[in-house]
């Protein structure tokens, strides 16, 4: 992957003053914030492989992708075990599936490449590694025990290009060194691999019984010895250099690698870190928030950290569990899952201005299209798209023919593809275009992104039924395989549908076609289903007297017929987000039984939905000191060092979260009207910088002593900003340039812009 330098709008962006008094550069600001942050490791990983996620460091540029682990081998009775002091370097690539449509062929799903091993035979002590998010460097200290000995290990993928760095420095005493790269076998693959002395090459590819061909060769080489076994001598480091490509990325990757490993001198060397360091300072400056709470600032930068490493190829995505794959055998084979997984990781890089970050998430679904038209022509014979469960990328199709495990049966397939009775997949993958679309407003992404809206609007017109004035939704399960498939009138998938067709009519308006829909979608909307309730009662802690009832409380039903609530999961919510049908706008007795929604489901803790259960809460009114604390018992109870959660199977959804819901606190702009603090205590400082919001605005701002200070928007597109007044009763004075070109007075207030300008808004009492 050659990833081009960011263009010459980005960094001035980045390094124009924020508007706090303009002291301090968002290149500034960002590093005096980010820079203290750090993931720190006591010893390395002797869980992985894995078929879910990795719990050690974690490296990557959005395509070629690294975790650390121990190097074990598993013993008799399946234990665990490590054979050699030194860590293991498993090299992993977004691209590099076994692609086949059909289960019974083999699963399809991401596929391990192998790695490197660094061995250091005398040491006995074991390792601390610490993680620097803001220069993105590994660096590993393994101790020699009674010896004295250590080494240092720095570690780094580069930002600009497929290549591992790994710098070795013995810190006290000359240390013994070997360097191994292997490649994963079996499974249906090919693997070859050569070379001599201190370089060294493998290649794995997969070309039988697959859809599309895939390859990856990886070649490594040393600077500073000429064997693979040699003395690491104190003053004399020793660098470690590989290579990966794909054949998705080149006709000859071998070829590649090895070409770029004999061009690697230290000029080379210094040249490439130095363009890390730049791509990785002009991430950070995008935007940052300072909340004066180095909890929830460290997991911010954490999440934001591992999708900046997981996420830039434009069309491979992560999948279930980020780019770290270490097995040929990925739980639900490791693919794009529709109900909400695929989404879940995305949430927060919108609003955090990271749309390089956020863009391949659509790939898979658009490479799907063809056919999710069919199923939708030859499963439920209507127009439009329909999408299964599981999704490769490249259109393969991950769940077809999957095999009765007690979970799929036959009743849940439909032409071979299973659907678990949901019709809601192909909805729920406009909830992040939604996103992306309401905060560009970048008329080259609707254009690509149109066909895909206006095929999920031509199935829910054929779908949906007009009965007695109102759409209604037939045997449409809210949960997989719920009420055996009859369920009616699923709350979340009434809000997609709103969702969905309130996007159509958006993008349509803008691109200036599909003028005489309009009509009908405006009809669906007017006259869609609303809400059901019901009345439940309020959770009991661990420690009450179970003797006493509990009082019950109005919450959403479910389904109007069928299934009225869930166990676990977060059903209960996701009408409020992500299909945002619910916001502060709304009725205040529907918000109030959003906020008794969050307190029966109490899904504060539930690893199947969190992503979405904070900023429902923050969407709805719910109290902030809560959010804030439940936030901080989570990442306690938990978080993983790195960056994931301990002990769920989801992966890398849970990256949005402490963003996400950070972001939705200090600055939200649902439905296309900007709140300032909308949903932070008060009496807690906090100040945000170029924060994306709906218009396609940049906003910062700050609060402090309870007080709303200057307020910065930049328009991209020059459209209308409605603002909530950040200062009640007074009057706003607009700066441009210094000038003051407006005064706006009331509780919300419309500001005109134009494309590209910087406004400034002063309480008139400033």
């Amino acid at each position: 992957m050659n990833i081009r330098p960011p263009d010459l709008l980005v960094l001035l962006l980045a390094t124009c003053a924020v508007s706090f008094g303009g002291e301090e550069t968002l290149v500034e600001g960002s590093k005096r914030v980010v820079s203290p942050y750090t993931a720190d490791f006591r010893g390395l990983s002797k869980a992985t492989p894995s078929k879910t996620i990795v719990d050690g460091p974690l490296l990557g540029n959005g395509d070629m992708a690294v975790c650390l682990s121990e190097i074990t081998e598993i013993g008799e009775n399946r234990r665990v075990r490590q054979v050699a002091n030194g860590p293991r370097f498993w090299l992993c690539k977004n691209d590099f599936w076994k692609l086949a449509h059909d289960y019974k062929t083999g699963p399809s799903g991401p596929r391990v490449f192998g790695g490197i091993d660094v061995t250091f035979p005398g040491l006995e002590g074991g390792s601390d590694t610490e993680q620097s998010l803001y220069e993105a460097v590994t660096v590993s200290n393994w101790a020699g025990g009674k010896s004295g000995a250590g080494v240092e290990v720095r570690s780094w993928v580069a930002a600009s290009e497929n290549m591992l760095v790994v710098e070795l420095k013995a810190t006290s005493k000359d240390v013994e060194a070997e360097v191994n790269l292997w490649v994963q076998e079996g499974n249906g693959s090919e693997v070859a691999q050569g070379g001599d002395g201190a370089t060294r090459w493998v290649t794995r590819k997969f070309e039988k019984d697959v859809e599309i061909a895939t390859e990856v060769a990886c070649a490594m080489t040393m600077l500073g010895t000429g064997t693979s076994k040699f003395t690491l001598k104190v003053g004399e480091p020793v660098t470690i250099l590989a290579a990966m490509q794909s054949r998705f990325k080149s006709p000859a990757p071998l070829d590649d690698v090895q070409k770029r490993i004999a061009g690697m001198d230290p000029a080379a060397l210094a040249a490439l870190r130095q363009a890390h360091a730049a791509w990785w300072r002009d991430y950070w400056a995008k935007s940052y928030v300072e909340i004066g709470d180095p909890v929830l600032e460290q997991r911010y930068y954490l999440s934001n950290y591992v999708m900046a490493c997981a996420s830039r190829d434009p069309e491979f995505p992560p999948p279930l569990f980020g780019s770290w794959n270490t097995t040929d055998a990925p739980g639900w084979e490791g693919d794009y899952h529709l109900n909400y997984n695929h989404m879940a990781p995305f949430y927060g890089l919108y609003s955090s201005n990271h749309i390089e970050q956020a863009d391949p998430y659509h790939a898979p679904i658009l490479d799907f299209l063809t056919r999710a038209r069919w199923y939708a022509k030859n499963a439920q014979g209507i127009r439009g798209a329909y999408y299964p469960v599981g999704i490769g990328p490249k259109g393969i199709e991950t769940t077809r023919n999957y095999p009765d495990d007690g979970y799929a049966k036959p009743p849940h397939f439909e032409k071979e593809g299973l659907f678990y009775f949901q019709r809601s997949n192909g909805a729920y993958c406009l909830v992040n275009i939604a996103m992306r679309w309401h905060a560009t407003y970048d008329t080259e992404y609707a254009k690509q992104l149109y066909p895909l809206v206006r095929d999920i609007a031509d199935f829910w017109e054929d779908y949906l039924k007009f009965e007695d004035g109102r759409y209604v939704i037939y045997r449409d399960s809210i949960h997989e395989r719920s009420f055996n498939g009859h369920d009616f009138n699923s709350m979340v998938s009434l809000a997609l549908v709103r969702n969905a067709l309130e996007l159509a009519l958006d993008m349509s308006k803008e691109l200036g076609i599909d003028t005489d829909r309009h009509a009908k979608w405006h009809h669906i909307l007017d006259h869609l289903s609303g809400w059901t309730y019901q009345e439940l009662a309020l959770p009991r802690l661990p420690d009450e007297d179970r003797s006493i009832e509990k009082p019950k409380v109005k919450v959403f039903r479910y389904t109007e017929k069928g299934t009225n609530w869930w166990r676990n999961n977060t059903l209960a919510i996701q009408h409020i987000y992500p299909a945002g049908a619910i916001g502060p706008d709304s009725p205040p007795e529907e918000l109030e039984v959003a906020r008794n929604t969050i307190d029966v489901r109490n899904g504060w803790f539930d690893g199947n939905g969190m992503n979405s259960f904070y900023p429902a809460a923050v969407r709805v009114g719910y109290d902030p000191e809560v959010i804030l604390a439940k936030l901080r018992e989570m990442i306690r109870t938990k978080a993983a060092t790195n960056g994931f959660i301990r002990g769920n199977p989801h992966g890398v959804e849970n990256c949005s979260i402490v963003p996400n819901t950070i972001n939705e606190m200090l600055c939200m702009g649902h439905k296309g009207v900007l709140r300032l603090f909308p949903n932070w205590p008060q009496d807690k400082d906090a100040r945000f910088a170029n924060l994306r919001v709906w218009g396609a605005f940049l906003v910062s701002s700050e609060l402090k002593g309870g007080m709303v200070g200057q307020v910065s928007i930049h328009s991209e597109r020059g459209r209308p900003c409605t603002l909530v007044n950040p200062w009640p009763g007074k009057s706003i004075d607009v700066y441009r340039d210094g000038k003051k070109v407006d005064s706006l007075q009331g509780d919300r207030v419309v500001l005109k812009t134009e494309a590209g300008a910087t406004f400034s808004l002063v309480s008139s009492e400033s």
